[in-house]
């Protein structure tokens, strides 16, 4: 078979590898791709440009398009693809709008009785404000439509919800996407991240992960697309896992059958355990980044064959290793915020075994891989505990210097090997 894959982070650079084991597959693309993949021949063509992704999918007699981002999926790349004739996995624009707009997400949820935070959404600054003053702090601010994961404010002050406010809506921070805003309740729990393969109404969940947002140490700092993560998640139990399939997951396919935006694709239930039980934060239309990094290691199927059978309609029978993932990101120095391209990437010893790397933001200049984004890569490893995959990640970091334009968190999965050791 030949795969294409479109996009060019850590994410599709992780699908990349999970399509590289398969026996199945004898070419693999990436458009655009980066640097870093080895494994694919990356195509110089943006992931907007539909004629031309087209156009090369019949020109190479691609098989199987898998779509990485956001972006791409609510333009309408998926449609595109299938009024061409050609296979492609992932959502079309009309399925993926339950990650392009956070209101219209949440009056899904509460049109369906699926759990979340209660909410309002506002279209005017004083709206918002008014909201903000009535309720109090804490509170969470979200800019309705895409932000990079950027979007969300949970504020502890409710200057800190007003600052939020302002940033989105008057100083247009995130563009069109802040100038709607969702203000929710804050929930308290431990976040987890469900990925599945979804086909109309068939769900086929993958293990748990855990993102770590926060930029620094300790959770402390702005939101970022993601620092870190690790999978499975241990604080949680097979019940607290089964309950999230039944009451968030199939009935959100269930309820997009419903509506008439029929869901193919990665659906991603951003939940919270709380005392109540679990409840959703955000839904994504896609594989999670870095969750996908951690997540796809450990499975043991044929990659390719699970996305054909969820295309089929027939369950792959998913089977995981009884291991630990664990990947911490390299950042560059001001991410979230203004961040410095252009430093040289680091080199790190992976020995290809337990250890494996995502490259992300990056380029080539003069012969040398350099930083081109905020999440330059992503160092990862498979182990027996959770305890030894962080361990083995931390020992890659130490051996190679990583200062000079770059950071990255030093207590990732340390919740999670808490809770395994408790």
């Amino acid at each position: 078979m030949n795969i294409l894959v479109i996009g060019q982070g850590g994410r599709e650079h992780s699908i990349v590898q999970a399509v590289q084991k398969s026996s199945r597959v004898e070419t693999i693309y990436c458009a655009p791709g980066n640097r870093g993949m080895e494994e694919a021949t990356c195509v110089p063509i943006a992931v907007t440009e539909q004629e031309e992704l087209v156009s090369f999918a019949k020109e190479k007699q691609i098989d199987m398009t898998i779509v990485g981002p956001e972006v791409p999926l609510l333009q309408g790349l998926v449609n595109a693809f299938q009024a061409a004739g050609l296979t492609v996995f992932g959502p079309t624009k009309e399925a993926a709008l339950i990650e392009g707009s956070k209101a219209y997400a949440k009056q899904l949820m509460e049109q369906y009785h699926i759990p979340t935070a209660s909410y309002h959404t506002c279209t005017t600054l004083d709206e918002a404000i008014a909201v903000v003053r009535a309720k109090g702090a804490p509170i969470v601010v979200k800019a309705d439509g895409l932000a990079a994961g950027k979007g969300v404010t949970v504020a502890s002050t409710t200057e800190e919800a007003f600052d939020a406010i302002h940033r989105m809506m008057a100083d247009n921070q995130f563009g069109e996407a802040g100038h709607r805003v969702v203000i929710e309740q804050f929930l308290e729990g431990e976040e987890f991240s469900l990925m599945a393969f979804v086909q109309g109404e068939n769900v086929y969940p993958m293990i748990p992960a855990q993102d770590h947002k926060r930029a620094f140490d300790g959770d402390q700092g702005p939101n970022t697309g993601g620092m870190g993560a690790y999978a499975p998640v241990p604080s949680l139990t097979k019940a607290d896992i089964e309950e999230a399939v039944t009451s968030i997951v199939v009935p959100t396919a269930q309820a997009l059958v419903q509506e008439g935006r029929s869901f193919t694709g990665i659906l991603y239930a951003g939940c919270i355990q709380t005392n109540n039980g679990p409840k959703v934060i955000e839904f994504n239309a896609r594989f999670g980044d870095p969750e996908t990094q951690v997540v796809l290691p450990l499975l043991c199927n044929d990659f390719v064959q699970v996305l054909e059978d969820v295309l089929q309609g027939v369950d792959p029978q998913l089977k995981w290793q009884n291991h630990f993932c664990a990947g911490v990101v390299l950042a560059s120095s001001g991410y979230p915020g203004i961040y410095e391209k252009g430093h040289l990437v680091p080199t790190f010893s992976i020995d290809g075994n337990d250890v494996f790397m995502n490259y992300a933001g990056v380029k080539e200049l003069n012969g040398q891989i350099v930083a081109d984004g905020g999440r330059v890569l992503l160092v990862g490893s498979t182990a027996q505990t959770l305890q030894q995959a962080v361990t083995n990640v931390y020992e890659v970091y130490g051996e190679a210097n990583t200062e000079g334009g770059y950071f990255y968190r030093s207590d990732i999965a340390s919740k999670g090997i808490k809770s395994s050791s408790s």
